[in-house]
């Protein structure tokens, strides 16, 4: 694992306002339906409630947990409106990848509409923009400027877990692996309590990191 940095948030960034889902009103569905949209994560990403400890290190941010690899970075975002964290990032060789975890209706469906909604506003910025299908669904890849962006969704029940790599184009081929691998070993912690679809579920640091940045913020 890394060293911990910290990061301000800036609008031009490598997700930009792509960075999260706006939360809706809608609560989520507590019954399954015949039409459910649920990704099959055999072989991950897993709830906490189905996990096996494999002893792969992973960064406990509360709502998720994540791997970080050998020879990588963690970076901390802060939002300098709220003093709080927006988001935690997972720096590699082949670009930044963030790993964030949502509200969900039972029968998935989420990544469905968040993933076009996405897309028009990638293609709304001038990105050049291309739709797939990957290991768990949609995907989307997309070039802004000198920046390669991929875009994976999982949906499951009651969440759903969005993961983005930032990079150079050069490694845009290798990036996507880097990506899937993280966010397959990815452990998402939903807890029980109702919320709105699409709200993002809250991150925590870790104490030894919490520690690091307010160090930071006092110096």
């Amino acid at each position: 694992m890394g060293i911990f940095g910290r990061k301000r948030r800036t609008e031009g960034g490598s997700a930009g306002r792509h960075a999260a889902p706006d939360a809706d009103d809608t609560i989520e569905d507590e019954s399954f339906s015949e039409d459910s949209e649920l990704s099959d994560v055999s072989d991950g990403p897993f709830d906490v409630a189905d996990f096996e400890d494999d002893s792969v290190p992973r960064i406990d941010l509360g709502s998720v947990k994540v791997p970080v690899p050998d020879g990588s970075q963690v970076q901390v975002e802060m939002d300098p409106e709220t003093g709080g964290v927006r988001a935690v990032h997972v720096v590699t060789e082949q670009g930044q990848i963030t790993v964030s975890a949502y509200a969900a209706p039972r029968t998935g469906g989420l990544w469905r509409e968040v993933s076009a909604e996405l897309a028009d506003q990638l293609r709304a910025d001038g990105a050049k923009v291309n739709i797939g299908r990957g290991v768990w669904g949609l995907e989307i890849s997309a070039i802004v400027g000198d920046v390669s962006l991929r875009f994976v969704g999982i949906d499951r029940p009651r969440w759903m877990l969005r993961g983005v790599i930032a990079g150079p184009q050069s490694e845009a081929a290798a990036a996507v692996e880097v990506l899937r691998d993280i966010v397959r070993r990815t452990i998402v912690d939903r807890g029980d309590a109702p919320m709105p679809v699409r709200t993002p579920l809250t991150i925590t640091l870790p104490d030894a990191v919490a520690e690091h940045i307010a160090a930071q913020q006092q110096g």
